[in-house]
């Protein structure tokens, strides 16, 4: 049985599911979700270091972001399950690999959602990430390890973003990188507005999470849905 389109049905599901959850855990998914946010989000171009990539994605979301953005032109994403955590389980992981262009994909994809895009570059047309005032959606782009952002990037982001560096070293390592500004502009959206989620991203995101939480949900759902069948022969 596919329930998937229905609301009717996910919501008994999700009933259903409670029962095997811990109201400890209830309690810290509904403050967890009090505080999610899509306002701001994360793109990673072409990463090929798998503990840089779960570094980003455990500061994200720890800081309360949901959606990671992952782009692989020249390199296939990985993640080092030491390093993230378990963080991942609870993000929502975009890919985009299917074409020649990705990161256009990738652009077309945030403009159409209305997010301003903005790239880290360590050069000198970028700004100082505390001079920028985060007033609307935005992705923020971090680039390959060792090449940075691509051209592509270069041409079509609406700003560019550096961290003020007073030693030798040109920039920091990705991972530090995107814990300084992530932080900063989490905090700034947090302290202006009220976080986006719509209730119907909330209850999804709940449903999501609560089947990653019961132990063999797979048998758990197999029952629910005999019993539905059953309810919806005897009616």
């Amino acid at each position: 049985m596919d329930f998937s389109n229905n609301r009717a049905y996910q919501e008994q599901w999700l009933a259903y599911m409670s029962e095997y959850v811990t109201d400890n855990k209830k309690q810290l998914f509904e403050k967890v979700l009090s505080t999610r946010t899509r306002y701001l989000t994360v793109v990673l171009e072409d990463l090929f270091k798998a503990h840089n990539a779960s570094a980003v994605m455990r500061t994200a979301e720890g800081l309360g972001i949901q959606d990671i953005h992952v782009v692989e032109q020249r390199n296939a994403y990985d993640y080092n399950p030491y390093v993230l955590r378990g963080a991942g389980k609870w993000l929502t992981l975009h890919k985009y690999n299917q074409t020649e262009q990705n990161m256009r994909v990738c652009f077309d994809q945030l403009k159409s959602q209305g997010y301003q895009i903005l790239a880290t570059s360590p050069h000198e047309y970028a700004k100082d990430y505390r001079e920028f005032d985060i007033k609307q959606r935005t992705a923020v782009v971090f680039g390959a390890e060792e090449t940075g952002i691509s051209d592509f990037v270069k041409e079509n982001a609406d700003g560019f973003v550096q961290i003020p560096m007073y030693g030798f070293t040109e920039s920091f390592n990705i991972s530090v990188s995107a814990a300084i500004v992530l932080e900063d502009f989490s905090r700034q959206i947090r302290d202006d507005r009220e976080i986006d989620l719509s209730p119907d991203e909330i209850f999804e995101l709940k449903l999501e999470w609560y089947q990653k939480m019961v132990p063999n949900v797979e048998v758990h759902q197999r029952a629910f849905e005999k019993k539905i069948k059953e309810e919806e022969k005897n009616l």
